[in-house]
C-alpha cells in the first residue's frame, strides 16, 4: 500500500514537472518564419534558450511566463549584416575606433534586432581591438566583414591606399576569428584601378567567405557589368544597390526605367543584392522602378552609424518604406531574417525551427500614413508601420515595449 502511494505521488510530481518544461509560451501569435514556410497562427514554446515546440492549443499551463500575442506577428530575430559598430572617442578614426560608429546595443534591441553584422569598419590591423572592446562586450550578437583596407575605415583618404590592401593578410586575420568574421568588405574606393577588387577576392577565396562590396565613386565610374560578371562570385553581396549618388553606376538605367540586362544577369549568377540604406545610399528613383518590375533585393539592412544619426532609419522603418514600396509582409520578414542569415553563413539564426537558438521579434503592423523622402527629395506614401513589440534573444526578453527591464 504505501509503495503504491510512493508511486501516484512521484507519478503526480512529474506531470507536474513536465507541465512546467518552458520557461517562455508565447501564445496566439501570427507566425512567419519564411525557412519553414510557416504563415499561421501558432504557439511558440522557449526552452533553456532554444524553440521547444511550435504548435497550435499549447496549453498555457506548461510555461512559466506565457505572453499573449494574438494580433501580433511572431518572427525570428531580425539580422542587420550592413551596420558600423566599432565606437571609439577619436573623432579622426572615423568608423574604425571612432565615434562615427555606434555601439550596437545602442539601437539593435528595441528595432527586433538580435543579430548585427559590422560592415568593414576594421582591417586586419585593428581587428582585435574591435573584437575584444565591442564584440566580446556586447549584449547584441555581433559579426563582422574584414575591411580589405588594413587600417579599415579611418577615413576616405586613408581608403584609397592600395598599398594596404592585402589579401593575403586579410584572410589570415579572417581564419584566425573564423567564428566572428564572416565575410570581406570593400568600400569607398575612388580610383579606376580593379587591385582592391582583386585583393578583396583573394582575401574571399584563401578564407572561403563571400565579399560584400560598397563600390566606390570615379568621374570614370568602373563598370558593375565587369564588376558583376567577370569579378564577383555567387554568394558575393552587392550593397547599397539602390543608391543613386554621383560618380557610380547604377543598376536602374536612368533614361529607361529599368533594370539594366546584366543585373538580371547577374542576380541569376547568384550575386546578391543589399540594401545597406544609410544617409544618402538610398534613392526610390532607383527603388521603386526597381520593385515594379520584380527586381527585389536579397536583404533589407541599414548602414546604421552615428553621422547625422538624426537622419538615420532604423530596421523598423526601412522594413516600412518596403511595405510602401509593394512588397507584402512575408517578403519583407524573409529579407530582415533567413535570407541575411544565409547569406552570411549562419543558419542556424533567422529562422524558428525546433532547437533553433530563442531569437524572436513579436512586431505588431499599424494602419497608420506616413510619408517616406530620400535624400534627394523624393517622396513615397505608405499606410502601415511595423512597430517593435518585444525582442527576444537565445531565450531571454532583452526589449519589452511595455515596461522597462
Amino acid at each position: 500500500m504505501q509503495k503504491s502511494v510512493i508511486l501516484l505521488l512521484l507519478f503526480f510530481n512529474l506531470q507536474f514537472l513536465f507541465a512546467q518544461q518552458f520557461d517562455i509560451l508565447i501564445k496566439g501569435g501570427h507566425v512567419i518564419d519564411p525557412k519553414n514556410n510557416i504563415d499561421g497562427i501558432f504557439d511558440v514554446a522557449i526552452a533553456h534558450g532554444k524553440i521547444m515546440r511550435i504548435a497550435r492549443g499549447i496549453d498555457p499551463k506548461n510555461g512559466s511566463k506565457v505572453i499573449d500575442v494574438r494580433g501580433k506577428y511572431v518572427v525570428p530575430g531580425l539580422v542587420d549584416i550592413h551596420t558600423h559598430d566599432f565606437y571609439g572617442p577619436d573623432p579622426e578614426r572615423h568608423f574604425c575606433n571612432g565615434t562615427e560608429s555606434l555601439l550596437p546595443d545602442s539601437f539593435a534591441f528595441r528595432s527586433g534586432v538580435t543579430t548585427v553584422v559590422d560592415a568593414g569598419s576594421s582591417g586586419w590591423k585593428d581587428f582585435p581591438v574591435f573584437k575584444k572592446k565591442i564584440i566580446d562586450s556586447s549584449k547584441t550578437r555581433v559579426f563582422a566583414f574584414l575591411n580589405i583596407v588594413g587600417a579599415g575605415m579611418r577615413g576616405r583618404i586613408s581608403e584609397q591606399d592600395t598599398n594596404d590592401m592585402d589579401g593575403k593578410k586579410t584572410a589570415m586575420i579572417a581564419q584566425q576569428y573564423h567564428d566572428y568574421i564572416v565575410g570581406i568588405k570593400l568600400a569607398h574606393y575612388k580610383g579606376p584601378e580593379w587591385k582592391p577588387v582583386d585583393e578583396a577576392i583573394l582575401a574571399g577565396n584563401l578564407a572561403n567567405i563571400p565579399l560584400m562590396i560598397d563600390f566606390g565613386e570615379n568621374t570614370s565610374p568602373l563598370s558593375l557589368e565587369e564588376l558583376f560578371l567577370k569579378h564577383m562570385r555567387p554568394g558575393d553581396i552587392f550593397t547599397h544597390c539602390f543608391a543613386e549618388l554621383k560618380g557610380r553606376e547604377y543598376i536602374v538605367d536612368t533614361g529607361t526605367k529599368k533594370i539594366k540586362t546584366f543585373v538580371w544577369e547577374a542576380k541569376k549568377k547568384g550575386i546578391l543584392f543589399d540594401v545597406g540604406y544609410g544617409e544618402i545610399s538610398f534613392s526610390l528613383s532607383q527603388a521603386i522602378p526597381a520593385i515594379d518590375s520584380g527586381f527585389y533585393p536579397n536583404s533589407i539592412s541599414t548602414d546604421m552609424h552615428a553621422a547625422r544619426k538624426n537622419k538615420m532609419k532604423d530596421m523598423l522603418e526601412i522594413m516600412s518604406e518596403f511595405l510602401a514600396l509593394g512588397m507584402n509582409i512575408r517578403e519583407v520578414i524573409g529579407m530582415v531574417t533567413w535570407n541575411p542569415a544565409k547569406e552570411i553563413r549562419h543558419k542556424e539564426l533567422g529562422n524558428i525551427s525546433k532547437g533553433a537558438i530563442a531569437d524572436i521579434t513579436i512586431l505588431h503592423v499599424r494602419n497608420n500614413d506616413i510619408a517616406y523622402h530620400d535624400h534627394a527629395g523624393h517622396t513615397l506614401v505608405g499606410t502601415k508601420k511595423f512597430v517593435c513589440e518585444m525582442t527576444i534573444k537565445g531565450g531571454k526578453i532583452v526589449y519589452n515595449k511595455r515596461s522597462t527591464l
